[in-house]
Formats: C-alpha cells, sequence, structure tokens
C-alpha cells in the first residue's frame, strides 16, 4: 500500500471513529498533497510525499515556539498533537549522534575540510537523511563538524 492509500484509509477510519484532532490533521495533509501534485501536475511518489509531510512538520514546530512565545499553551498542544499524526507517516527519525556519524562519513567521502564546503556536504546529506532527519539539525551539525 503506498503512503498516499495508507493516508486515505487512515482519513476514513478517523472519521468512522469521529477522532475529529485526527481527520482535521489527515484532511490537511490530503490537501497539501494535492496541492503539491497540481503543481507537478502527476501523481507524487512516497518519499515526495514525505517530503510534503516533513514540510508540514517543520512549520507545525514553528507554531508550536510561536504559541508558546505567545502564551497560548492550548494552541501549541493542538499543533504538538498534529505533529504526533505526522511523525506516524515518516520514517523513524534519526538521533543526533546517527546524523553526526553520517555525516562524517559524507565529510570524509568528499574531502571536506571547512566550512566552504557546507554547500556540497548538505546537498549530499539531504539526499541520504530525506526524511529522517531535519535540515536544521543536520545544517547545525555539519556546520559544527566542519569548523571544527
Amino acid at each position: 500500500m503506498s503512503l498516499a492509500e495508507r493516508i486515505v484509509q487512515d482519513l476514513k477510519e478517523a472519521m468512522r471513529a469521529k477522532d475529529e484532532t485526527r481527520v482535521s490533521c489527515l484532511r490537511m495533509l490530503k490537501t497539501s498533497i494535492k496541492n503539491k501534485q497540481v503543481e507537478k501536475g502527476r501523481e507524487l511518489k512516497d518519499d515526495e510525499i514525505q517530503a510534503v509531510i516533513s514540510s508540514l512538520v517543520r512549520k507545525g514546530k514553528e507554531a508550536v515556539a510561536e504559541f508558546t512565545k505567545g502564551g497560548r499553551e492550548d494552541l501549541a498542544k493542538k499543533e504538538e498533537q498534529e505533529l504526533k499524526i505526522f511523525y506516524q507517516y515518516l520514517p523513524e527519525q534519526l538521533s543526533a549522534e546517527e546524523i553526526e556519524s553520517v555525516l562524517r562519513t559524507i565529510i570524509s567521502e568528499l574531502s571536506a575540510t571547512s566550512p566552504k564546503d557546507m554547500g556540497k556536504v548538505m546537498k549530499a546529506a539531504m539526499s541520504k537523511l530525506a526524511g529522517r532527519a531535519e535540515g536544521k539539525q543536520v545544517s547545525e551539525i555539519a556546520k559544527r563538524l566542519l569548523s571544527g
């Protein structure tokens, strides 16, 4: 079963169970996927769908930070619930140690030595870590490794 089919199936189950949060979250996800399909003019592959989900996760984390900063804990909790639902459709996220290990390998393969090589390292890292790590975290670790 493809990721898109699984999302549709889960949406139907959430509707039957009258799980409002899950229904709302999966509808938002379906809409985002549909918008990307229209933009590309074709059906999306699973890795492209995961990129859409990763984008929604990133936006959700930013929203949680803003709501918390603004003293709106109720809205921050709602966003966190949605994030948990989105994470169910992504591969398991790597720990900082695992990301660092992958980055060390990439840096040695590319013979990267300074922060000037950041672009090459990030391009290789994000293709290897797609969906399993956030770009911001990968960037911070790569920066530390390249400048250290």
